[in-house]
């Protein structure tokens, strides 16, 4: 069998500007996260994260929490590259309840990854446009932050 491998990107840390509840829909209970600013740094690429982005999160009946994120990344060479995802964050009931009250909780307390794809027009940064990568999440009172990995 293979071994999986993977090289570190970048890491991401962005704010949530608003939150909206939808409340209770077919699929769980949907909050709708407009996202702000926010900034991404690694070895083969930095820059800013415009704001404008949003995540649609579903609750799940089984406490798990599904993501749903676009936004776009501004490289610090002006290249524009859109980002989106989807994922899974868990945790027991109370650590998710510390979460949604603005507390900070230990990443090692919960589950949270998610698989950012990208698209570029950018010749620079055409690579992103054919890579798996893996992002390693922590959820802050005041932003949220991955660790982003290229499966290689």
């Amino acid at each position: 069998m293979p071994i999986l491998s993977s090289e570190y990107l970048f890491t991401i840390r962005v704010t949530v500007d608003e939150l909206h509840d939808v409340g209770s829909v077919p699929l769980g209970t949907r909050h709708l996260d407009m996202l702000g600013a926010g900034t991404f740094e690694g070895p083969k690429l930095k820059g800013v994260v415009l704001p404008g982005g949003i995540d649609q999160k579903i609750f799940r009946a089984d406490g798990a929490m599904k993501p749903n994120v676009g936004m776009v990344l501004k490289t610090d060479d002006d290249a524009l590259i859109y980002m989106h995802y989807t994922g899974v964050r868990y945790g027991t009931q109370d650590v998710m309840d510390r979460i949604a009250n603005g507390e900070t909780v230990a990443p090692s307390e919960y589950y949270l990854r998610n698989t950012p794809y990208f698209e570029t027009s950018s010749e620079k940064y055409d690579w992103l446009n054919r890579i798996v990568s893996v992002g390693v999440g922590r959820r802050m009172p005041d932003h949220a932050a991955y660790d982003v990995f290229h499966i290689l």
